[in-house]
């Protein structure tokens, strides 16, 4: 079931949303080489919970089988497309790392990622993240009232394919609002007015994963760690928005990742 949010819990997501991006860019703050993902996941834990919110990925169930989510975020570094589980990885000088960030507060959730340069990096990795990075933005322009989530997603596929990246198929946009993953999926790929109708009042997470080189991935055996299986770069970017009537609106920020970075981020 699709749930529409009124104003005022749309004005509660935006807060917890905002927390995300300040998350996010406080993280910004210590992606160096030397730094731990472990690190990192524990600057983010405090910071959110000093913020008078949880970390809404710790503990979360996955799969039959596989162990609660020990992170509160999860970072994925060079070919590990996502739900990377946060531990002893010391970050090198020329890694990408995604920083995929929730909290929950209020009763409602937020969630973001970007996808950070470690030191110097490749120009093709820095290619990369500009294509994903910019076709989030692509998506949603179409994320409006009238128009279909297929909309949203061929939007994302054609800009990506056009400039010779994938596109992962099995993992998903979604919608947001009391819980992290709500109806609808929201695919990164897929045609022009198709899929569920979007109304004024949806929330949802629009979320490109986009590889360097094939689009196949492989699921590893701790049930969480989704990896390329050519092994080389993906990159992931995400926001979550609230459905208008001619322009989305943006209910988390890159701005304090752009304070730290330079306004490209990247």
């Amino acid at each position: 079931m699709i749930f529409l949010k009124t104003e005022e819990e749309i004005e509660l997501m935006r807060e917890s949303n905002r927390l995300v991006g300040m998350t996010l860019g406080e993280l910004a703050k210590h992606i160096k080489p030397g730094v731990t993902t472990l690190h990192l996941d524990k600057i983010a834990e405090e910071f959110i919970r000093s913020h008078g919110a949880i970390p809404s990925f710790k503990g979360y169930k996955g799969a039959p089988g596989a162990i609660d989510f020990t992170g509160s975020i999860c970072a994925s570094v060079n070919d590990v497309v996502v739900h990377g589980i946060p531990g002893g990885y010391v970050l090198k000088d020329g890694d990408i790392i995604s920083v995929d960030c929730g909290t929950e507060k209020n009763g409602f959730c937020g969630d973001s990622a970007y996808t950070f340069c470690v030191g110097e990096v490749s120009e093709e990795a820095k290619a990369l993240l500009r294509t994903t990075k910019e076709s989030l933005y692509k998506g949603i322009e179409k994320a409006i009232e009238g128009n279909r989530v297929g909309d949203v997603s061929e939007a994302i596929q054609t800009y990506c394919e056009k400039l010779r990246y994938s596109v992962v198929r099995e993992l998903v946009g979604h919608g947001i609002g009391r819980k992290m993953h709500e109806a609808p999926e929201v695919p990164n790929y897929g045609r022009r007015g198709i899929g569920p109708l979007l109304k004024k009042g949806m929330c949802i997470a629009i979320e490109p994963m986009i590889n360097q080189g094939s689009r196949n991935v492989v699921f590893e055996s701790d049930g969480w760690t989704v990896r390329t299986k050519d092994r080389k770069l993906s990159a992931h970017f995400e926001h979550t928005v609230s459905i208008r009537e001619g322009k989305a609106d943006i209910l988390s920020t890159f701005e304090f990742i752009e304070a730290v970075l330079g306004n490209n981020g990247i």
